[in-house]
């Protein structure tokens, strides 16, 4: 009896350690006030509103920080949902006073301190694959885009360039590649990833991936080249599409050294997270031909702002951008 009364005890006490962190619970119904979810930064309340009606009082903050965000909000909002303009340190955590759980709209925790929430009993959830297919849509745009130089044309012939000799049109679309037998290298085969990976095998593309997390077997289910190293994968690769979530130990994963790594003209594209791209490494790479163009949908700054005194954000006419914007789609709630 005396074994069995420790072993409760020594269970009551792990239970106690657990528990410390933990707020209480939130108190709803008819004889309690609606509870308030907050949402950060988000441009309206159209999609949640619906929703959240009938059970909870949505505030609606637009806001980069919190010292934007009203002290009501900070002191009562027991829900936070944010999208990837704003970001949650250990500080700003400790500002909301009754917060319970951050919902992340989209994949990814890089902008929230999770373990920080965890000791302060805020649940962190996302949502990863609410957008895979509009995020691989895009990503494979961008990578056409790059191949066959459709913005460049574009942009020529809104200039006033003239096309109408064999010899106009070849040079307006200088550049321009066949894909068909050209490698694309992949890092990071997480849902959007592995969605690349089969678009691209349908246009002609040899695909090799590098995920050092994923279990072995799955390159084999998919018809696709593992690659041991991140090395050997920007060695083979005519273009690299990048599709890992950002953390402490990617940051600027892509940097002098990696670019200078790749195949001499290759193409890169990023449609995960702006930090994972020293953007000036990549100015200076566009601006001397060692990489032959790329595409952002992320920036390391967001919202994105064109600077034109900041060289790496304009880079020639050899980068495209876009603002982060690849899981966009407007029937988004009709298709869940």
């Amino acid at each position: 009896m005396a074994l069995m009364d420790k072993h409760k005890q020594i269970k009551r006490q792990r239970l106690d350690r657990i528990c410390e962190g933990i707020r209480p619970p939130i108190l709803n119904g008819p004889m309690h006030p609606r509870p308030l979810v907050a949402l950060l930064d988000g441009r309206d309340c159209t999609v949640e509103m619906p929703i959240l009606k009938d059970v909870a009082t949505v505030a609606f903050c637009d806001a980069q920080s919190t010292q934007e965000i009203h002290e009501k909000v900070l002191n009562e909002a027991v829900a936070a949902l944010l999208y990837h303009t704003i970001t949650l340190s250990r500080d700003d955590l400790e500002k909301f006073k009754g917060l319970r759980v951050i919902v992340r709209i989209g994949s990814g925790f890089d902008n929230v301190d999770v373990k920080a929430a965890a000791e302060l009993g805020i649940a962190v959830c996302n949502v990863p694959a609410a957008s895979v297919e509009e995020t691989a849509d895009t990503s494979l745009c961008l990578i056409l885009n790059l191949y066959r130089r459709v913005t460049w044309m574009h942009q020529a012939l809104r200039e006033g360039t003239r096309a109408s000799s064999v010899e106009q049109i070849r040079e307006v679309a200088g550049g321009a590649a066949r894909i068909r037998g050209e490698t694309l290298g992949i890092i990071g085969l997480g849902r959007v990833g592995q969605a690349v990976a089969l678009r691209a095998k349908a246009f002609g593309f040899g695909v090799i991936f590098y995920d050092p997390y994923l279990p072995d077997g799955v390159e084999r289910s998919l018809g696709l080249q593992r690659m041991a190293t991140l090395q050997d994968l920007l060695i083979h690769s005519d273009c690299v599409s990048l599709h890992c979530s950002l953390n402490e130990h990617n940051h600027h994963l892509i940097n002098d050294f990696t670019i200078k790594q790749m195949r001499q003209g290759a193409f890169l594209v990023n449609t995960s997270r702006g930090g994972l791209v020293d953007e000036k490494a990549l100015a200076q790479a566009l601006k001397e031909g060692r990489i032959r163009g790329a595409a952002l949908d992320v920036h390391e700054t967001e919202p994105f702002r064109l600077v034109k005194r900041q060289p790496e954000r304009c880079a020639g006419p050899s980068l495209v951008r876009r603002v982060h914007s690849s899981h966009e789609i407007k029937p988004f709630l009709s298709l869940q």
